[in-house]
């Protein structure tokens, strides 16, 4: 998630929450190859590119962060590409044992949110869309054809929301009325149900947060991502993850932890094969913004990064399962599950 900076009428540049500190911790060094995972406005590749001999490969699977990311690539001069593409692919991206660093900055960025026309904001009314790429049932899809159980089991799950259930029966009974296809017409149905505290924090942002995670999968993709960044990286390479939702988080959290140590026995199995820590923990707790940086840029205040560095032990067996919330998947819920 980035910030953005900028006179009216010049160039505007994104600022990454925790930007210094995450390139500080991947530890750029000349003639390195780093992956920018989420590319977005191009902060962390600029960041990284100002040590010379350093190359980025950035990835984003929203076509406008590539196109608008054309005049770094001419700056770089050869020492940035730019893939459309999702970033739990970087294994075959990038190849394996191939990065000195990975950075991931989770989330929708500032851009995604501040353009009406991409569905990802309830202040700005839009077309109810929130796909961060070009392809896949949008959010109103999954309005319009999940059941009540399974629309209370998302809004609960991935935006721990308390008013789930009679969110999703609101919105179960105004979709038999007339179709919901706009940001403004979900944001009030939810504002019927969840009223606005003294936090001033809008009643329909777990909600439209929850939707936005599932349609475009992003604990999924996350996961994936962090299997994908255990093989691509060399020995001694770098994984640094920012986060701005408590479930990503602790995915990042348990991921590394886990991997970070051997497996552990028990008396009811035989023991297990002897796995060598794949990962050495860099930050034992999370860091987080100053307060200088969440009063530039408020929408910092919930970040949490996480780094760690690759040992040289073989990589371990993909166990995502393990890391992900039970919800049924987007195909069940087009499907039309009972």
């Amino acid at each position: 998630m980035t910030g953005s900076g900028g006179s009216a009428g010049g160039p505007v540049r994104h600022t990454p929450v925790l930007g210094r500190r995450s390139v500080d911790w991947l530890g750029v060094r000349d003639g390195g190859l780093y992956v920018d995972a989420t590319f977005g406005a191009g902060g962390y590749s600029r960041a990284i590119l100002a040590t010379l001999g350093a190359r980025v490969i950035g990835i984003d699977r929203d076509q406008r962060a590539i196109a608008q990311g054309a005049d770094l690539v001419q700056e770089a001069q050869g020492r940035l590409e730019l893939v459309e593409d999702c970033f739990s692919n970087l294994e075959a991206i990038v190849g394996t044992g191939a990065a000195d660093g990975i950075v991931f900055d989770l989330g929708v960025s500032s851009m995604q949110l501040d353009e009406a026309a991409r569905g990802f904001s309830f202040r700005l009314d839009g077309p109810l869309d929130m796909r961060m790429g070009r392809t896949g049932p949008s959010a109103a899809d999954v309005v319009a054809n999940a059941s009540e159980r399974d629309l209370a089991a998302i809004i609960a799950t991935l935006g721990e929301e308390r008013f789930a259930r009679p969110i999703a029966r609101t919105i179960v009974k105004a979709r038999g009325e007339s179709a919901i296809v706009t940001t403004r017409a979900l944001a009030e149905l939810v504002a019927r149900v969840v009223h606005a505290g003294a936090s001033g924090i809008h009643p329909a942002t777990r909600t439209f947060q929850a939707l936005r995670i599932f349609v475009n999968d992003e604990l999924g993709e996350l996961a994936r991502a962090l299997v994908a960044a255990e093989r691509v990286l060399k020995p001694n390479g770098r994984v640094v993850v920012v986060a701005f939702h408590s479930l990503e988080d602790r995915i990042v959290k348990n991921f590394v932890a886990e991997r970070s140590r051997a497996p552990a026995g028990s008396r009811h199995r035989p023991e297990p094969v002897a796995l060598a820590p794949t990962f050495h923990v860099l930050t034992r707790k999370p860091e987080t913004p100053e307060e200088a940086e969440i009063a530039a840029n408020p929408r910092a205040r919930s970040a949490k990064l996480r780094a760690a560095e690759r040992t040289e032990a073989a990589p371990r067996p993909s166990n995502i399962e393990k890391l992900l919330p039970h919800l049924p998947s987007l195909a069940d819920v087009m499907r039309g599950r009972p």
